[in-house]
């Protein structure tokens, strides 16, 4: 038979030894009347996930009195660091479920996700499954809580690249045709669902919820000591820096691409340190084609949140093929260079700090010398990044669902 989902103790039908929770001691009852209450699982399967999901469990937890919420993680990236420290850093609980999905192949990996997934459904019995962004955790949930008849919620619905090459446009795209409810994060996304035949009544423009943590914690930093952040130690020895992130396989497991970008930014380096926290995956394939990083290069492994904002707020220029750093760059205002030929974020581009060079060494190269010599555009803040996205959905929730 194979293995229920491992579940924390505050979740639904939690096994404990051989008896069950009670349902008046459940934690997910959260002092309220349970027939009361809007039922909603929040589905995460990867550290971006949870950095989204995170605002949203704070504001549904500022309503007791209309709603109750578990926590699933899939476990589709599995982090040895993702551990309390995580989440307390985030502000959030342990996840209530976690599913344990691993690697695979996509079809592994999201058909693993599915069978899980499902159980938890049937033993929590939401009202509502909430999926965020373009991972196969994200479509797996979604795949799974509407064969059941269960409403689902997509935040960051209706960003398209393009691209069908990248498994995040499938699944983006795949998810809004099943979705109920579309949570915009941009004007392009509106345009998007429009042009899919959407129901406009279902489609709300109402920011971004990656920007409304972004906003909780550089708060935090401000009435923290940082001195405990190590890359606070990296900036006081480099004073003037650039910060890398590259992850993506497009860029990273063919090395064709990957040698010439990383020349290109060693040549960069030459003239301003680049810090760049290495993704395993690109670790890997750095070892396997036997890839040198020279020693303008800061070397560090993935970072923590806090860590990581405190390192990449503060940097002349920021080169990544990360959506969510594309975006969260704009909120701040700090240049980015996006080593992509297309993006699902054009906000980012049209009002934001952020420049499509892709992988071609001279563009590269030309970029950042344009951005250390304060040619950047003027930037903006899209609108509605003002830190209440998740006010707007959950507020959203509670009158579409309490509706006749």
């Amino acid at each position: 038979m194979p293995p229920t989902p491992r579940c924390n103790p505050r979740s639904l039908n939690c096994q404990t030894g051989e008896n069950r929770i009670d349902r008046a001691d459940r934690g997910f009852n959260r002092g309220i009347k349970v027939h009361s209450a809007i039922k909603v699982c929040l589905v995460a399967g990867a550290r971006p996930n949870f950095m989204k999901v995170a605002p949203l469990i704070r504001e549904l937890r500022a309503h007791p009195d209309r709603f109750e919420y578990c926590l699933v993680h899939t476990g589709q990236h599995y982090d040895h660091e993702m551990s309390g420290v995580f989440f307390a850093e985030l502000d959030i609980p342990a996840p209530d479920f976690e599913l344990g999905a691993g690697g695979g192949s996509h079809a592994t990996q999201t058909a693993k996700i599915m069978v899980e997934f499902e159980r938890v459904c049937e033993e929590y019995e939401p009202d509502i499954v909430i999926v965020v962004g373009d991972v196969n955790s994200t479509l797996a949930a979604a795949l799974v809580a509407k064969k059941l008849h269960i409403a689902v919620a997509h935040v960051e619905a209706g960003l398209r690249s393009g691209d069908t090459g990248m498994p995040e446009e499938i699944n983006r795209m795949a998810t809004d045709a099943i979705s109920d409810y579309f949570f915009v994060t941009e004007e392009s996304g509106l345009r998007h669902l429009e042009r899919e035949g959407k129901d406009p009544a279902r489609v709300h423009f109402v920011g971004h919820v990656m920007i409304d943590n972004l906003f909780h914690q550089l708060e935090k930093l401000k009435c923290m000591d940082v001195a405990r952040l190590s890359t606070t130690s990296i900036k006081s020895w480099a004073r003037e820096y650039g910060v890398l992130t590259l992850h993506r396989p497009g860029n990273v497991d063919d090395p064709r691409v990957l040698a010439p970008m990383i020349r290109a930014i060693a040549e960069v380096a030459r003239d301003l340190p680049i810090v760049f926290p290495v993704h395993p995956r690109t670790r890997e394939q750095l070892r396997k084609h036997g890839i040198a990083l020279s020693d303008n290069f800061i070397v560090t492994g993935p970072l923590g949140y806090l860590d990581f904002l405190n390192l990449w707020k503060d940097a002349r220029v920021v080169l990544t093929d990360s959506g969510g750093v594309q975006e969260e760059t704009t909120a701040v205002g700090v240049p980015c260079l996006t080593l992509r030929d297309s993006t699902e974020r054009p906000v980012t581009v049209s009002e934001g700090s952020n420049t499509l060079v892709g992988s071609d060494p001279g563009r590269i190269i030309s970029a950042v010398q344009r951005a250390l010599a304060g040619q950047s555009r003027t930037t903006g803040r899209p609108r509605y990044w003002d830190g209440r996205a998740s006010q707007r959905i959950v507020s959203t929730l509670a009158r579409q669902m309490s509706a006749p």
